[in-house]
């Protein structure tokens, strides 16, 4: 058969099978990501039917998918709620850090696997899925909640720092010395805050130049743009993912708005494509030797983001029930770990860092919506029991003669 025949059903089989399984995931209301990443592996090396003629297209798409994931990332918010939520926020941003980052460092290093893979797997453990939580608060109804805010803030903090990560990680990842990593390292920081500065003072015109009644143009333009951008700065040695990043920063208003109605679809497509790409690359045998490590990865890291989203909520005065929910609602890890573990699963760092990363995220992925539902009840069920069974809590017996006249003793005198 003709390769181009063969790439045709290939791709075709590929687009469809994901439709079938977003929808399959959406009847069943949960994120479709771990359904993908499971085709990814069903597809790729050692899985039942390996790809031969679409592979090579599937990895651009894969490249595209993770461009525009962080062009919408950008979208979501302006130069301004950024510097705001920086302003006001940013202790929560450091103990988010700090309890979810280090598990994950010191993970990699107990494992061996050195110091540029515990920089890596710090990521993978640092980051929420900020697509998950959004749909799961939609689906619970919180979007209105007073912790909302603070679940909001916490991830907005975690977008933002992406762009001082990212570069980081890819000048680690390229093997430069430190000087050059230093280099690749400030011009990210300039880049980021330029675009900054440009969009808080100049956003109006910025977005005046993109912005086009005509869907056509503006989805053109905005697309074109950003994949410029995103090429120009990997060719920096900066990441292609921080530069889409940037140019969803620098738009805002009707040019956003309607830029993330167009590209939306786009976005569900590539980033599907991402999925599958990174479970391609996943020998499904590789995973059971890690699936330990994954798991325990994985239970001390939905702790430690309880923890972060308890704490941000105390500092901002919610009650106790709204604490438990924000710890909860922030658990699910998805898209920016896989994008995070893909970096260096290209580099071929550590063979074993992919498989990790994919079984822990598939944990966590449909783990974040039952702690979001559950933490709240559980955490009070359990506290209230600690304070009954606590002897400053516990009622004082009394002796027969001195039960009140108008109580009876209970049956049986049990």
């Amino acid at each position: 058969m003709h390769s181009s025949a063969v790439f045709l059903i290939e791709f075709g089989a590929i687009i469809l099978g994901l439709g079938l399984l977003g929808r399959f995931a959406g009847r069943l209301r949960f994120s479709p990501i771990p359904l993908y990443l499971l085709a990814g592996l069903a597809f790729g090396e050692g899985g039942l039917l390996p790809l031969g003629a679409s592979e090579e297209f599937v990895a651009i798409g894969a490249e595209i998918g993770v461009i525009l994931l962080l062009l919408m990332l950008g979208l979501e918010y302006s130069a301004s709620d950024l510097v705001s939520n920086l302003r006001t926020q940013y202790p929560a941003g450091l103990v988010d850090a700090a309890l979810n980052a280090l598990p994950g460092a010191a993970a990699a290093l107990l494992l061996g696997w050195g110091p540029v893979a515990a920089v890596v797997l710090a990521g993978v453990t640092w980051i929420s899925s900020s697509g998950v939580i959004a749909k799961v608060l939609g689906d619970l109804g919180r979007l209105g909640n007073r912790e909302t805010p603070v679940v909001l803030s916490v991830l907005v903090l975690e977008d933002l720092s992406m762009a001082v990560y990212l570069p980081v990680v890819t000048a680690l990842l390229a093997g430069t010395g430190l000087a050059a990593g230093s280099v690749t390292l400030a011009i990210a920081l300039g880049a980021a805050g330029l675009v900054l500065l440009l969009a808080v003072r100049y956003g109006r015109h910025i977005s005046r130049f993109v912005s086009s009644d005509d869907p056509e143009k503006l989805l053109l333009v905005v697309l074109g743009l950003t994949l410029l951008v995103a090429g120009i700065a990997q060719q920096l040695q900066v990441s292609a993912a921080v530069g889409a990043f940037l140019v969803g920063i620098a738009l805002s208003g009707e040019a956003a708005e309607g830029a993330h109605t167009l590209l939306a679809p786009l976005r569900d497509l590539f980033a599907a494509v991402f999925f599958v790409f990174f479970g391609l690359h996943t020998d499904p045998a590789s995973i059971p030797p890690v699936l330990l490590p994954a798991l325990a990865l994985a239970a001390v890291t939905a702790l430690t983001k309880i923890a972060t989203g308890y704490w941000a909520a105390r500092r901002a005065g919610i009650s106790a029930k709204g604490r438990w929910r924000a710890g909860g609602t922030l658990v699910a890890r998805g898209e920016f770990s896989i994008v995070i573990a893909g970096l260096a699963v290209t580099a071929g760092i550590e063979p074993s860092l992919g498989p990790l990363a994919t079984a822990y995220v598939l944990l966590l992925v449909v783990v974040g919506p039952l702690t979001a539902r559950y933490t709240e009840p559980v955490a009070l069920w359990a506290t209230g029991r600690l304070r009954a069974g606590s002897p400053q809590h516990r009622a004082p017996a009394l002796a027969p003669h001195e039960l009140p006249a108008d109580r009876e003793d209970p049956v049986g005198g049990s």
